[in-house]
C-alpha cells in the first residue's frame, strides 16, 4: 500500500509536492484527485492539515467555470445545516449519497463498456445511446433521493415519538402536519 503523498503549503501560497520535489498548482492537485491518488496538504510551518481547504478551493474554482453543480438553494441549505443538531448527520448523509451516485455511475460505465465491446457499436451510435440514458439516470436518481428522503422523515418521526415517550412530563410544541 502506497504512502499518502505529502504536499506542503508555504506562506507564499505555493504548494510543494514532496514526492516529486517540485512546486505544483491547484490544477495538479485536482489531477491527483482525478487519478484517485491519496494525498495530504499540510501547512509547511505549523503542520496543520489543510487538505479540506485546498479541496474546497478546487471546488470553488470548478463552480466558477462551466455549469455549477451547487445551486444557490443547495448551498443555502448546507449553510443552514451548520450549527444545527443534525450537522454531523448531514455530512455523512451527503457522503453516502455521493458515493451511491459514484457507484451507480461506475456500474453503468462497466455495463456500457461491455455492451460497446461486445456489439462493436460505432462512436456516433454510441454517443446517441449514452445521450438517451441521461433522462433514465436522472429519473433513477430522483427516485433514490425521494426514497432516501422518505426514510429520513420516518427516522425523524420515530425519534420524535421516542423523545415524547421518554420525556412525558415536558411540554412539546404542537406537531406540524
Amino acid at each position: 500500500m502506497a504512502a499518502v503523498r505529502l504536499i506542503k503549503k508555504y506562506p507564499n501560497r505555493r504548494l510543494y509536492d514532496t514526492q516529486t520535489s517540485s512546486y505544483i498548482t491547484l490544477a495538479d492537485v485536482k489531477q491527483l484527485v482525478l487519478d484517485q491518488e491519496e494525498f495530504k496538504v499540510v501547512d509547511a510551518k505549523s503542520s496543520d492539515d489543510l487538505t479540506r481547504q485546498i479541496l474546497m478551493q478546487i471546488i470553488l474554482e470548478e463552480e466558477q467555470e462551466g455549469q455549477p453543480m451547487f445551486t444557490p438553494p443547495v448551498l443555502s441549505q448546507i449553510i443552514r445545516s451548520y450549527g444545527n443538531a443534525m450537522q454531523g448527520m448531514m455530512g455523512s448523509y451527503l457522503e453516502k449519497n455521493v458515493q451511491a451516485f459514484v457507484d451507480i455511475q461506475n456500474k453503468l460505465q462497466e455495463q456500457s463498456k461491455a455492451f460497446y465491446d461486445s456489439n462493436k457499436v460505432g462512436p456516433e451510435m454510441w454517443t446517441q445511446f449514452v445521450n438517451m440514458q441521461g433522462p433514465m439516470l436522472q429519473s433513477m436518481m430522483s427516485s433514490y433521493i425521494e426514497q432516501s428522503k422518505d426514510l429520513f422523515m420516518q427516522m425523524q418521526e420515530n425519534m420524535s415519538k421516542q423523545a415524547r415517550s421518554m420525556f412525558t412530563g415536558f411540554q412539546f410544541p404542537a406537531e406540524k402536519k
